[in-house]
């Protein structure tokens, strides 16, 4: 018989939804919203070794472009529960190693699993002018199927090729955007949170920390501990490829069972496949200590926790003497064994490159200088470059000095980025500026966090969800939504205590406060009447 699923949240602007059927229960579910509507056929949860579920004949259909994340969870009623979470960049094959297997049998219908991610959902029984034949024939499946397919490949296209209309963000909020936070040492729990919120509003590069010693960087000290809270990642990407193959790499983020895995390869569209969680690795030390824990990781059969680092250098000696305790020739010859490692461990990795504008102790940067440490970067197989403007003294002129002075020394402008900190409020122009350009990554942080230890006086990163508002004015593509971050926005802003220095999203949080007032005293008047 068909299930129908009501989505309860839908007012609340949530699309995620637990689905929990009985053991071993042939179903036939169809879900349906103004957002998003898919079919998914004949699943059958079958109890298999190590309590692990099979799932038979899954064929998930997508019938929408732009669909936002939605999930299912398969189980309940036994001493198996098998979970299977579609289109989401938050894919997790198996049930989390903090639920507890002897738990499982208590677990009720419509039960809420784990994270703030899933919300409620309820069974609806068959409506009485509804048949199978409403539902897919198998000949609109696999029509849908190939469209799905096709739109992945334009949506990879979009992302990779210089004539798309796309952007990517890089999301470093969790990292950049708290590490210089004063005053009380944000939870785990809350970088947990807010991580998922990123991702549910469409974010697909989030850096979450710092492998660095926690004396020096209290606020990443337990990005070891964070880690393994997260989704999966899914680890597919649209930007250029780390030399390790998926098949090389020893920390393979595919889910092991076969039954399963072609849900991430073939159905999931590029841009909710190209998921990653980028930690800052400053040395060798730090290296070692997270491939020491992905392999702890790796040994019980769990997805891998990550597959990007960053490392970084100064444009100016006075910031890397500050920052590295070194020179800058030192920091760049320390750092091809660790990008190997890295490399050979199934890693790619991004740099970063400080103080391209100014330098908070020396002035001035020289352009060809901060040139210099971005093409040793890509010479050393660095992916992608970020061109961080740690000062915010950064002008939409002199970003395009720089920009030029990259372009007549031959980098290839697809691997480069720009990290604007907004200090002078200029870092939304010059980003602005370059995007007509090519550049085609910008990093930003949520509500504008942050601000550099090494830079007295530098404020946060230039807000995403202004960045994301902007690009969107212009006709740019950024697979977020705009609404969604603009809530996580405030939500971080409160968690934390402090000033949400996004315009943006002070603008349209005030916007949507008094919307709400309005339609609750015209609620009040209809009761009076």
């Amino acid at each position: 018989m068909p299930y129908y699923v009501q989505h309860s949240a839908l007012r609340r602007g949530l699309r995620s939804t637990t689905l929990l059927l009985p053991l071993n229960t042939p179903a036939r579910v169809f879900f349906n919203s103004p957002q998003v509507s898919f079919h998914f056929s004949a699943v059958m949860l079958c109890p298999s070794e190590k309590n692990r579920p099979s799932f038979v004949s899954p064929t998930p259909t997508f019938s929408h472009r732009f669909s936002p994340n939605c999930s299912t969870s398969i189980g309940g009623g036994g001493d198996s529960v098998g979970m299977c979470r579609l289109h989401s960049p938050l894919f997790a094959p198996l049930l989390p190693p903090h639920l507890p297997q002897q738990g499982l049998k208590n677990l009720l219908p419509g039960k809420r699993l784990f994270s703030s991610s899933i919300t409620r959902a309820s069974l609806l029984p068959p409506s009485p002018a509804a048949s199978d034949a409403e539902m897919m024939s198998d000949s609109e499946e696999s029509k849908a199927v190939r469209q799905s397919r096709q739109i992945s490949k334009e949506l990879k296209t979009t992302s990779s090729n210089g004539g798309g209309r796309y952007v990517r963000i890089v999301e470093v909020s969790p990292r950049d955007g708290l590490q210089n936070l004063k005053g009380k040492v944000v939870s785990t729990e809350v970088k947990r949170e807010l991580v998922e919120r990123l991702l549910e509003a469409g974010v697909r590069n989030v850096e979450v920390g710092s492998f660095v010693r926690g004396d020096w960087v209290p606020q990443m000290a337990d990005t070891p501990q964070l880690l393994p809270l997260l989704p999966p990642f899914t680890g597919k990407t649209s930007s250029p490829p780390s030399p390790v193959s998926q098949s090389e790499s020893p920390f393979s983020s595919r889910p092991s069972s076969p039954s399963i895995g072609p849900l991430m390869g073939e159905y999931l569209p590029s841009h909710a496949e190209d998921v990653h969680y980028p930690v800052l690795v400053p040395n060798m030390r730090g290296l070692d200590n997270l491939i020491k824990l992905q392999g702890e990781w790796s040994a019980k059969g769990l997805p891998a926790l990550t597959d990007e680092i960053a490392v970084f250098v100064s444009a100016t000696e006075a910031f890397s003497q500050a920052n590295n305790h070194a020179s800058i020739s030192k920091v760049l010859d320390s750092l091809p064994s660790v990008i190997s490692k890295a490399k050979s461990h199934g890693f790619r990795v991004r740099g970063y490159v400080s103080c391209v504008m100014t330098c908070p102790y020396s002035g001035p940067t020289d352009p060809d200088q901060a040139v210099n440490v971005a093409e040793k970067l890509l010479e050393m197989g660095c992916y992608e470059v970020s061109m961080g403007d740690t000062t915010g003294e950064g002008d939409p002129d002199s970003w395009k000095v720089l920009w030029d002075r990259m372009k007549g020394r031959g980098l290839d402008m697809d691997k480069i980025a720009a990290h604007c900190h907004d200090t002078f409020s200029l870092a939304l122009s010059s980003i602005l500026s370059l995007v007509p350009y090519g550049l085609k990554t910008i990093d930003s942080s949520l509500a504008g966090l942050g601000g550099c230890p090494y830079s007295p006086g530098a404020t946060g990163n230039v807000p995403t969800e202004d960045v994301v508002y902007a690009l969107h004015k212009m006709g740019y593509e950024t697979g977020i939504d705009l609404d969604r971050l603009v809530e996580s926005g405030n939500w971080l802003a409160n968690k934390l205590g402090v000033r949400n220095e996004s315009r943006v999203g002070r603008a349209i949080w005030a916007k949507r406060q008094r919307r709400e007032e309005i339609e609750g005293k015209g609620a009040e008047t209809e009761d009076g009447m």
